[in-house]
């Protein structure tokens, strides 16, 4: 029987997979994981961008944003939350500054004009 630290990081590997095959099937066609425990961003191949994943219990979305803004690009988190499998990839909730998701939404058309 595995252990709950081995059963944890299996989720963990398995998890930035799935974020990493989720990305490569809808534009970031280099998406690919760096697998758990490596230091740097969790998925590779999404210029500009610095990806963290989580799939743990806890809730700890200042920390996890910290260790993003530690890489090179617009720093998001990538958490799965119990329950949610595979089959909810895209449902998963995504964590960015507040700052940051403005400059997004401003980008994209949304708001007052300038």
């Amino acid at each position: 029987m595995p252990s709950a630290t081995t059963s944890r990081k299996q989720r963990g590997r398995t998890t930035q997979k799935l974020v990493a095959a989720y990305f490569a099937a809808n534009g970031w066609v280099h998406a690919e994981s760096t697998g758990a425990g490596r230091p740097g961003v969790d998925v590779t191949g999404l210029p500009g961008l610095a990806c963290e994943v989580k799939a743990r219990r806890g809730f700890s979305p200042l920390a996890w944003l910290k260790q993003a803004a530690s890489y090179p690009g617009l720093p998001f988190v990538v958490s799965r939350p119990d329950g949610m499998g595979p089959t909810t990839v895209e449902s998963w909730p995504v964590t960015l500054k507040l700052s940051d998701f403005t400059i997004l939404l401003r980008d994209a058309g949304y708001g007052s004009p300038r």
